[in-house]
């Protein structure tokens, strides 16, 4: 934690106002070019009024003022630790009536603090909304006080009630908060892959954004890895392909994202991926945080940031046509490498585009970046368990290539050549072009903040082992999956998760036919706008409106996610079953790769979320309903739910939602 202004509460009331503006004014001085004259007003009005308020406060506690919170780039304006508890205070000066923005970053801070700050652990996190304009009115203060609890609104007044309130209703603690330790205790946020791209775009600490948990390891070694491999590729002026694999969620993307615009960047090296939703949602994100407000800033700034991103196809298909021309980039990061198209599918003409390419996407990225002269490397990052299209070659045909094609060799994970998957094993045993090195494979969950046994349990779920899955469940107390028959329920629970800027959203399998008959039938129209835009835009995700789909929100994730279960994938003589929809029934998939693409399907569809995952399954067609819908029976959905429950998913009926514990959910009720 590092705030421009720290003292004991003792301390501080020794201070006037104005000497406190000016320490914090100084410090401004060190980042920033100018000061407003209104912001140093604002920091001695603030000052008074906590001096006010605190009159009747232990000199022992502390007060940490514009405290910088890195993963958000934006400061806490006070933090007040007392013997017991942490007040997070943010001011709003001339207000009378804070808007959602307002309460969202309020209490955005205090969750932050929770989530991934180690010194915060354990320890009541108190939000105060402070609007010195406010008029006076009666509080309402929580019965529990534990974790964060919702934000406060309060005026100068009312907080010295508010704290004086909470001071009684705590217990003491059995050792006080040591404001030293909790100030040098480790703050590493997770990123979401928007945070981290636009941190990194804007040049900052990579140890910063690399980092996960506060208790947690992070992504170092795998970067040091591929640096190490680099670094041989130049010594030696040879060529190579980087293998980097790992579980969902386990952060391929954000390593991807690390070394382009962090490890890599005096390289250029260029971030490749044929998942358009991703490329177009971060090429957006990026443009629209360096032109906030538009014009021919905006144009400028996604012409900067298509260079950074770029969609693999149109890159391979652009350096085939121009035979001669060399790549820009001697590094090029492959996203979801696994899933480069195999020569079938990559020479197939498109309804809107003839192919120019003559081979496998793998085999043309090797030559096309051979045409450098000397060194280059090509990182491919492998999802495992991910694959949802037909004509995605798997590691296997990028085995096949770089045995075929001279001067290249490969650096992997041991168990890139152990999976019983021959389409995603990358070699039989230990070729001579092949090296290995286990720091290349991600094996710890880091999307998900509750446990890192999500994963784990998705996978059984999948397998059909409830046994296993409800094992994992009752071990694990806090794993994040609930499920829910009402609709209504499974919105609002949702809603009540968006606290602070947390995002939920809804998705569902493309296949998923039948969800429109049960009221879910629109497909997001604009992705960028479903992960940017905000409430109360109607197109946001937060709307809770449209969904998306497997093909939508691969590589990307939400807070919390709705998951509606669809009929592609219903339990049938104890097992899974695989169907697709065509005319007016369903068909039984018998394509065993097909099969597997939508089994894949569910797995990104229940490993996007951050926080909760929440699992509608639809009543379906019973025997009271007055138009009985063969496609879409009451039983098959009955027997989905009782899986999944028995497997040790939640019933979200027994965690009942609170309006009062989401200001969000407050606005909209």
């Amino acid at each position: 934690m590092r705030p421009w202004f720290t003292e004991s509460l003792g301390g501080f009331r020794r201070q006037s106002p104005a000497q406190i503006a000016a320490s914090l004014a100084y410090k401004n001085a060190d980042r920033f070019a100018a000061l407003e004259v209104k912001q140093r007003d604002s920091w001695e009005q603030s000052a008074a009024l906590l001096q006010d308020a605190l009159a009747g406060g232990d000199d022992a506690w502390h007060i940490f003022m514009e405290c910088d919170l890195l993963r958000l780039e934006k400061r806490a304006d006070v933090i007040l630790l007392t013997d017991r508890a942490i007040f997070v205070l943010e001011f709003k000066m001339g207000t009378q009536k804070p808007d959602l923005a307002d309460l969202r970053q309020t209490d955005n801070y205090a969750m932050d603090l929770h989530d991934f700050h180690a010194g915060s652990r354990g320890v009541p996190i108190i939000p105060v909304l402070i609007a010195p304009s406010l008029p006076q009115r009666d509080l309402e203060l929580p019965l529990f006080w534990h974790g964060v609890v919702p934000v406060m609104v309060a005026n100068g007044t009312m907080l010295r009630d508010i704290v004086a309130r909470a001071q009684a209703a705590i217990a003491p603690p059995a050792t006080r908060i040591d404001p030293e330790a909790w100030a040098r205790a480790a703050y590493r946020p997770v990123p979401t892959v928007l945070e981290a791209a636009r941190l990194l775009y804007r040049r900052n600490a990579v140890p910063d954004i690399g980092a996960t948990r506060a208790d947690a390891h992070n992504l170092t070694r795998t970067t040091n890895a591929i640096a190490s491999v680099i670094d041989r590729a130049r010594a030696e002026c040879g060529r190579y392909v980087v293998f980097v694999t790992g579980i969902p969620g386990a952060g391929k993307t954000l390593c991807g994202l690390n070394l382009v615009f962090g490890a890599l960047r005096e390289h250029g090296a260029a971030f490749l991926s044929g998942n358009v939703p991703l490329v177009t949602v971060l090429r957006e994100a990026l443009a629209r945080d360096a032109a906030p407000k538009g014009g021919q800033a905006l144009d400028a700034a996604k012409r900067a940031a298509r260079t950074a991103l770029q969609n693999v196809h149109r890159f391979l298909e652009h350096h085939v046509i121009n035979a001669t021309e060399t790549p820009e980039a001697r590094i090029i990061v492959f996203d979801e490498a696994q899933r480069a198209w195999d020569e079938a599918q990559a020479t197939r003409d498109g309804q809107r585009r003839k192919s120019h390419l003559t081979k496998s996407e793998p085999a043309h990225t090797l030559e096309i970046m051979a045409r450098h002269e000397g060194w280059a490397v090509i990182v491919a990052l492998i999802g495992n368990g991910q694959e949802i299209n037909t004509g995605e070659a798997g590691l296997a045909e990028w085995g096949r290539v770089i045995a075929a094609t001279d001067g290249w060799r490969a650096v992997a994970a041991l168990r890139s050549v152990t999976t019983t998957d021959p389409a995603q094993r990358l070699a039989e045993g230990a070729p001579d072009w092949l090296s290995f090195d286990d720091d290349l494979d991600l094996r710890t969950p880091i999307r998900s903040l509750r446990t890192n046994r999500g994963t784990e349990w998705v996978d059984a779920v999948l397998r059909g082992d409830a046994p296993a899955a409800r094992a994992i469940a009752e071990a694990t107390p806090e794993l994040p999956y609930f499920i829910t028959r009402d609709p209504v329920a499974w919105r609002l629970a949702l809603r009540a998760r968006t606290r602070g800027l947390r995002r939920a959203g809804l998705v569902a399998s493309a296949g998923a036919r039948r969800l429109r008959a049960e009221g879910l039938g629109v497909q997001v129209p604009d992705i960028a706008d479903w992960f940017l835009k905000r409430w109360p835009d109607i197109r946001s995700s937060e709307a809770l409106e449209t969904f998306a789909t497997e093909y939508d929100c691969q590589g990307l994730e939400l807070d919390a996610v709705g998951l509606a279960w669809g009929g592609d994938f219903r339990r049938y003589a104890g097992q899974w079953q695989a169907r697709r929809f065509v005319g007016d029934h369903w068909q039984i998939v018998r394509s065993a790769e097909e099969q597997r693409y939508i089994l894949n399907t569910y797995r990104v569809l229940l490993t996007r979320a951050r926080y909760e995952t929440i699992i509608w399954v639809p009543p379906g067609s019973g025997k009271d309903d007055p138009f009985q819908d063969a496609t879409r029976p009451a039983a098959e959905m009955d027997a989905i739910a009782e899986f999944l429950l028995a497997a040790g998913a939640r019933a979200l009926e027994s965690f009942p939602v609170n309006a009062e514990t989401s200001p969000v959910l407050a606005q909209l009720l």
